[in-house]
């Protein structure tokens, strides 16, 4: 008699294995039987594979100390456990009988194939350390998945042409035909430059340059690189957010090659380049207002496809300050530009948005700056971000608000009596400015602004404790047994898991004058200087993306419909999400416990829950 007979097939992950795959499965099962009080997985060892129950109850346990422990989850009869845990290597927590239990188990190996063979199963999992095994090479063209393992050393990076700095511009045009290339890197002692046919011609046609002229002259050194192990993806989004159509190639220092644009594209299907052409292009409010639509396509497209929320963020981040600062550019006077600078603070300021929310930007200037009609440009300016899909802010944190337009001098002014008064409003104030990010404008009078108080706030560690301790007024939605807590409106993922560790991390990177505002890279410089363990600033990554990817699904699903409540931006139903979501959230909310408790160690207020 076959297993099959005893399993529900019809039921995820099962479902999605066809008929071959599931005779495979029922093969290679074996049969296990346990105890009442029996450890079937011990914390910190190896699963042996997927444990799918068919009489009894397991109990997952998570130790308190060397003599207690509480129960997280029970799993009855058809429900399964130990596939995350033999997928990852090890097991977290440990799994007990609670009863006399019987159970198939799918051994680790067999677990793999499976995943290997069908990317559906496999997709189930959400494991990021196997998604190159995941993928099958069937198809000559590279799909969404394979496109985003690639690496910029791996896919389509070339080998530069290297022109002496000495060659005249006649030389390096006879050396670029000869080499049919569209660039080529100058070489002057350790420094490289980069010059391109079209400089070639504007240096002859527009500036008359003769054609004995050094390319050294002519060469752009302020050059945009990546690694060679970095992301593909990552250099398309270097060069959507700086406007080029090229980056050079680097490891350690030394020149590897060089990623064309064109190159690149030929490797992703999407049109993220092409939204960010069009928004240089965009001469109109109506055209600005196409390429936002276009952008809310692509990152529903992109999200389809399955790119890690981490690389959406970084992609719309880029694409909105280019539409941000184009919109600036067109309203703004030339001649007033450089005397001020466009920030956006907030989540769009930590670049960790993923749908368009709304509007929290401000304005410091030079404290010489006479500009009388400025209010009534910052207002047209929030208006037509309205306009084109940002929504005003509630509490008016925007550039049509005169408090958030203010003098170099007035601004870090500001931000030192909120340090000073330190209340609720103060607090609130301070946790906006400090995440500002440059949009347009001069960047140097935001750069003066966060250098300033980065030096002002080490004089004030007492405030840091009360800033610290915002990161905790927020209840985590877990139940005594560690089980998540539910709400008949919900679960709201900003307030029980993104705040706090967006703005535990957020003090901690005050504390030690971390410039960077996102807070997967401030975690990031938090462990690399020993401030974070490395075991903690890991799994606060990983809860903080599967609070944004759970978010984006469900922001993503209301994309369309009237759901405007108050809040519904961070509102999941748990009635949604499928059993594996349930149990990683779940998960997700026991790091952020423990960060609370780390960080009530560390201010010396207690930890919260």
């Amino acid at each position: 008699m076959s297993l099959l007979q005893n399993i529900n097939t019809q039921v995820v992950p099962f479902s999605l294995l066809n008929t071959e795959e599931l005779d495979y499965m029922a093969e290679h099962m074996d049969v296990g039987y346990y105890q009442k009080g029996e450890t079937i997985i011990a914390g910190g060892g190896e699963s042996e594979g997927l444990y799918l129950i068919i009489k009894g109850f397991v109990c997952e346990l998570e130790a308190q100390d060397q003599n207690a422990s509480h129960t997280l989850v029970h799993y009855g009869a058809e429900e399964y456990f130990g596939a995350w845990s033999a997928i990852r290597g090890r097991s977290i927590h440990d799994f007990v009988a609670d009863e006399e239990t019987i159970c198939y188990i799918l051994p680790a190996k067999h677990l793999l194939e499976l995943i290997y063979r069908n990317s559906h199963f496999g997709d189930y999992f959400n494991n990021q350390t196997l998604q190159q095994d995941l993928l099958a090479n069937n198809n000559p063209d590279l799909d969404m998945a394979e496109f985003m393992l690639a690496t910029v050393g791996t896919s389509c990076m070339h080998d530069a042409l290297v022109i002496e700095a000495t060659a005249d511009i006649e030389q390096a045009t006879r050396l670029m035909r000869e080499q049919k290339a569209e660039s080529a890197l100058v070489q002057r002692g350790r420094r490289y430059g980069m010059i391109t046919r079209t400089d070639l011609l504007n240096a002859l046609v527009l500036d008359k340059l003769p054609t004995a002229t050094p390319i050294k002259e002519i060469a752009n050194y302020r050059l945009v690189t990546v690694e060679a192990n970095d992301y593909l993806f990552n250099a398309l989004v270097r060069m959507t957010s700086h406007g080029i159509d090229r980056v050079v190639v680097m490891t350690d220092g030394q020149l590897q090659g060089v990623v064309e644009l064109t190159e690149a594209l030929s490797f992703f299907s999407s049109h993220s380049h092409v939204v960010g052409l069009r928004i240089e292009r965009a001469s109109s409010v109506e055209e600005l207002a196409a390429a936002s639509r276009d952008m809310d396509a692509l990152i529903r497209s992109l999200h389809k496809q399955g790119i890690k929320v981490r690389f959406l963020m970084d992609l719309l981040a880029a694409l909105n300050k280019r539409l941000m600062a184009k919109l600036f550019n067109l309203l703004v006077p030339e001649d007033v530009i450089p005397h001020v600078c466009l920030v956006v603070m907030g989540s769009e300021g930590r670049g960790e948005q993923i749908t368009k929310t709304d509007q929290d930007n401000g304005l410091i200037m030079r404290d010489s700056l006479d500009w009388p009609n400025g209010p009534e440009i910052m207002r047209e300016y929030a208006r037509v971000l309205q306009e084109i899909g940002f929504p005003p802010c509630p509490g008016e944190v925007m550039v049509s608000n005169p408090f958030w337009v203010q003098p170099i001098s007035e601004w870090t002014k500001r931000m030192q009596d909120w340090v000073n008064l330190g209340d609720e409003e103060s607090i609130l104030k301070l946790s906006i400015a400090v995440d500002a990010a440059p949009v347009a404008g001069n960047a140097a009078l935001y750069k003066t602004s966060r250098n300033w108080f980065f030096k002002e706030i080490q004089q004030h560690q007492r405030f840091l404790t009360a800033f610290a301790k915002v990161a905790t007024v927020f209840d985590t939605p877990l139940t005594l047994l560690g089980s998540i807590r539910n709400r008949s409106n919900g679960i709201d993922l900003k307030r029980g898991g993104i705040f706090p560790i967006v703005h535990g991390v957020r003090t901690m990177a005050l504390q030690y004058k971390i410039p960077e505002n996102n807070t997967f890279s401030r975690i990031t410089a938090l462990v690399d200087m020993g401030v974070l363990p490395r075991r903690m600033g890991n799994e606060l990554q990983e809860a903080f993306g599967v609070f944004h990817l759970l978010r984006v699904k469900a922001e993503l699903g209301r994309m369309g419909t009237n759901t405007s409540q108050v809040g519904s931006q961070s509102m999941i139903d748990l009635d949604d999400l499928d059993r594996l979501e349930k149990d990683t959230l779940r998960q997700a909310f026991h790091v952020v416990k423990e960060f609370k408790q780390h960080l009530g160690l560390r201010y010396q207020f207690g930890g919260g829950l």
